[in-house]
């Protein structure tokens, strides 16, 4: 036994994910009804990391802040640069997929009891009422852009305070960082609870009947993954950008994708960029915006879901209107995390740019719900390991750290 756990010790932490998918499949396939002992493992990694990932977020941001020395740099301006032109470009990507793909869907129902947000002010409105949350309540309902404001605010406020204020604060910080890294060990278990969850509740009989609905979907996500981010990079370094972004779908994407949560995968990318070697004072603060802001794979969702009611209504639309389209899906996607219900709650504020009735936008949604076991999977680890790719290449930038994407350390 005990030369068994030192063999599992010494596997990489992508490895014993591999591992735990493939067990989990197994299980799932040969055992239908072996979920329930199981599927807990996958509850219990996917909430631990929900629930120490807005202490982890608060505290670093203040301690990053208190510690900050004025000479530093934080790359902040070209990491939301990057943010907000990759997301504004998937939308592009998701216009142009849905108008040489044309889908055309059998509307479903399911989505009735929920309420759409009424306009784009509304949106940026509940967006900006997040930053003034009571900090309690934020960080209690995982409210990260009130988070990231109470965190910077207290950390501005605390610049003078003394030396043992800091370091207590510091510590603090480093202590979460710790419980971190013990949760993430347990991401093998999590994830083969989480597959089992998965195969033995929804099966994939259901997902037959949306077949080109997902394969334009995961399509024009996989096209911004690996050709759009791409390209953003080394227009932002100058350097091949493909060993930094296969290392970010492996180390964030894989993990994403199963716990389909953006919050919950920001403890994982924190950790990533600490082996990446990145500068914390940047990671801290850009890893936590990411995941409220960078919204990629929501502004696919958002553009190719819409323009499916589009081609399903006979509606014509002209190239011109559909890049209007792109626009909206982006700045949407911005406030994505401000609105109960994510993306798929923002295709009726869409789908009202072609005069569309809610009725028949909230059909659309109840699609979105029986695809979102796949959907709602790519879409994460889309926009997660995003978050990490523009992090990096933002540093690479402002450093000019000359060969350093292409010797992206091996992460243990």
């Amino acid at each position: 036994m005990k030369s068994l756990w030192g063999m599992w010790n010494r596997l990489s932490l992508v490895k014993q994910i591999l591992l735990g998918l493939v067990v989990g499949i197994g299980l799932a396939v040969a055992v239908p009804d072996i979920g329930s002992p199981f599927v807990i493992l996958g509850s219990l990694f996917v909430g631990a990391l929900k629930a120490v990932a807005p202490i982890l977020v608060f505290f670093l941001v203040m301690a990053a802040i208190v510690q900050h020395k004025k000479d530093s740099k934080t790359n902040m301006k070209t990491v939301v640069a990057l943010y907000l032109s990759g997301t504004f470009l998937a939308a592009l990507v998701a216009v142009i997929a849905s108008f040489l793909f044309p889908v055309r869907l059998s509307l479903a129902t399911g989505a009735e009891g929920l309420t759409a947000p009424g306009g784009i002010v509304e949106v940026l409105k509940t967006l900006l009422l997040n930053v003034v949350d009571n900090p309690v309540n934020a960080i209690a309902n995982a409210n990260y852009i009130g988070i990231l404001a109470w965190a910077i605010i207290l950390g501005f406020a605390l610049r003078g305070a003394p030396d043992t204020t800091k370091t207590l604060i510091s510590n603090v910080s480093e202590a979460v960082s710790k419980v971190v890294s013990w949760v993430i060990k347990f991401a093998p278990f999590g994830i083969m609870g989480l597959v089992i969850e998965s195969i033995t509740t929804n099966g994939l009989e259901s997902l037959l009947g949306y077949g080109k609905l997902l394969a334009v979907l995961i399509g024009c996500m996989l096209f911004v993954a690996f050709v759009i981010n791409p390209i953003l990079v080394y227009v932002t370094t100058r350097q091949n950008p493909y060993p930094l972004v296969f290392t970010a779908v492996k180390e964030s994407g894989i993990t994403a994708f199963f716990t389909r949560s953006s919050a919950a995968n920001i403890p994982v990318n924190m950790r990533l960029c600490e082996k990446l070697g990145l500068n914390k004072d940047s990671y801290s603060v850009s890893i936590p915006l990411g995941a409220t802001i960078n919204m990629a794979g929501a502004a696919v969702t958002i553009t190719v879901m819409t323009l499916a009611a589009v081609h399903t209504l006979g509606i014509q639309v002209d190239f011109s209107t559909a890049v209007i389209l792109s626009v909206l899906a982006a700045v949407s996607a911005c406030g994505a995390s401000g609105v109960a219900g994510g993306s798929l709650l923002l295709i009726p504020l869409a789908s009202s740019l072609f005069g569309i009735p809610n009725e028949v936008a909230m059909q659309i949604v109840g699609v979105g719900f029986i695809i979102g076991v796949l959907q709602d999977s790519f879409e994460t680890a889309l926009n997660s390991s995003t978050d990490v790719v523009f992090t990096a290449a933002a540093e690479y930038k402002e450093e000019g750290k000359e060969g350093k994407i292409t010797e992206v350390p091996k992460i243990a």
